[in-house]
Formats: structure tokens, sequence, C-alpha cells
């Protein structure tokens, strides 16, 4: 009797293993082949980390720029993303930084201005304010020639000068209490 149970017991173990290897393989049969090349390499697949359809290179909504709809400004690269409802991009353009930058964060818009002359001397445009380092106000604008600032380092600035079409769309989406991430 002793032996039989043993039999029975040693018969179910080689069916498990059995039943175990066949799930193995099927499982390995249906994986994509990016995370195979990734899995065979020791690599994290690229897609893995991105959002679906997420762009890559220097127009790519940087890593780690909040969540939610908000307006992300990237120091380093000196371009503004528009980010809407499920995290798509809505807009993205290049920036003429000013001569203060703000620290990156997290910050909300506080104030607007529809037209006004900017710290440069320059009338601007769609002012969008979100900040300010030692008194000097920081924010986006549009210069109304188009002009982007002739940029000195002795003179403490805080517009980011914006293209007039891309100020108008700031305008427009950078309402009060709007989030605005800065990045480096």
């Amino acid at each position: 009797m002793a032996g039989s149970s043993s039999a029975i017991v040693a018969g179910l173990t080689a069916a498990a293993l059995a039943a175990v290897g066949y799930l193995g393989y099927q499982a390995s049969a249906n994986v994509p082949a990016d995370l195979r090349r990734a899995a065979s390499s020791g690599a994290a697949p690229a897609a893995a980390s991105e959002a679906p359809g997420a762009k890559r290179g220097p127009e790519a909504l940087p890593a780690r720029s909040g969540q939610g709809v908000r307006v992300v400004y990237s120091l380093g690269a000196d371009r503004v993303w528009l980010v809407g409802d499920g995290g798509r991009v809505k807009r993205t353009f290049t920036v003429s930084p000013s001569t203060v930058d703000p620290a990156p964060g997290t910050y909300q818009v506080t104030s607007r201005s529809k037209r006004i002359t900017g710290s440069d001397g320059i009338p601007v445009e769609h002012v969008v304010r979100f900040t300010s380092v030692e008194g000097t106000v920081i924010g986006f604008s549009a210069a109304v020639d188009g002009s982007t600032p002739a940029l000195d380092p002795g003179v403490r600035t805080g517009g980011i000068r914006e293209k007039r079409a891309d100020g108008a769309a700031m305008w427009t989406f950078a309402t009060i209490g709007r989030t605005v991430v800065v990045v480096r």
C-alpha cells in the first residue's frame, strides 16, 4: 500500500511539472518580440516606461514632469509642453529663456495680463506669471513685434519669450490656478 501511494504522488508531481512546463512554454510563445529581445539582453524595454503613443526625441514630454492638465517648462531644452487630459500633449514649442530661471518644481499660474511692457522694455502680450525669484517675476509672454530678447546677463529679467502664436495658445490654456511644472 505504501508503494502505491508513493507512485500516486510521483505521478501527480510529474503531471504538475508537465502542466507548469507547458503553461510556461505557452506564456513565452506569446511574449511580444521587443520584450523577448529586452529580456535576453538584460535591458528594460523602452516602451514599457512610456505612455502609449509617446514621442521620443527633443519634443518628447520629459519624464517625471507631473500629472494631470499642466504646463511643463524645461530649463535645459528651452521648451514648453501644454499637457491636456490623459497626459496628451496638446502643443509643444521652444522658448527664449529669461536671465533669471525659476527653480525646478511645481507652481500655479498666479496672474495674467493681456498686454504690458516687459521688463526688457519691449511691449508684450499674453503674459502668464507663475512665480518670482528674489523680486524678479517669472512668466511666459510674446513680444508684440515678434522679437526675442537679446539677453544681457547683467539685467535681471523674468520673461520667458514665446512666438506670438505659441503665446496665444498659452494664454488660452494657462488660466489662473493652472499647474506649471518646471524641470531641468
